[in-house]
């Protein structure tokens, strides 16, 4: 056992990160479900941002807020430092630049249209006995997903990753929010944007997501998003 424990809940992309992170670095962790909209008190010392994941190594402490890093980028940069191999940062500095970009750019632009845009009309409303907002649903699709959509499209093009010739950091940020697509039955319109569909097909299919969307899969509504 690697004595990790992550603090949050498989509907959050940023938990969904993390955890894809431990899989593709091969090790055990235990996730405690933690509502990040209602936490428990013993964990608002572990988040001062309250947001989740937070992950504690039970090998620097197994309490309190010793041994815990609150944040997904900074859960991910420690766990590969800690556990080197396989590298999931490129070892090439100006690649890791762009590695880094790319996460950044997934984890606030993506992150937040996707996110406020689609998983919170679409999902989280009808879970809180709100009606889905579909007009707010429509407007993320049709006018605020577009332009990021473009531009990833251009930089993806045919390549079967983002930065260099393999996985890394930038594709588990990117795939990561992209599966709230999946999660909320939004399609990525394949004769637009060609490249970004097949490598969020792709990815999504990797063993280290699938078993993420396995989990999920109760939780999608039951009929496809129409635009």
């Amino acid at each position: 056992m690697s004595g990790l424990i992550v603090y949050g809940t498989e509907g959050s992309p940023f938990v969904r990160k993390a955890l894809v992170t431990l899989a593709e670095k091969g090790l055990s962790w235990e996730l405690v479900e933690v509502n990040v909209f209602d936490p428990p008190d013993w964990f608002r010392p572990l988040s001062p941002a309250k947001r989740i994941p937070v992950l504690r190594d039970t090998a620097i402490a197994g309490e309190g807020v010793a041994g815990t890093i609150a944040d997904t980028s900074a859960i991910c940069g420690y766990l590969e430092r800690k556990y080197p191999e396989p590298a999931l940062y490129p070892a090439d500095p100006f690649d890791c630049g762009r590695a880094l970009w790319f996460e950044e750019y997934a984890d606030t632009l993506v992150a937040a249209r996707i996110g406020f845009g689609l998983l919170r009309t679409l999902m989280a409303a009808p879970a809180m006995g709100q009606p889905a907002d579909m007009e707010r649903a429509r407007k993320t699709y049709h006018e605020d997903l577009p332009p990021l959509f473009d531009y990833l499209e251009g930089e993806i093009d045919q390549r079967e990753y983002l930065v260099g010739d393999r996985f890394s950091i930038a594709d588990i940020a990117l795939t990561a929010q992209l599966a709230g697509m999946w999660v909320t039955r939004v399609p990525i319109d394949e004769s637009r944007w060609p490249g970004l569909a097949g490598y969020a097909a792709r990815h999504l299919a990797r063993p280290s997501f699938a078993e993420r969307l396995q989990v999920l899969e109760p939780m999608r509504p039951a009929e496809e998003f129409v635009p």
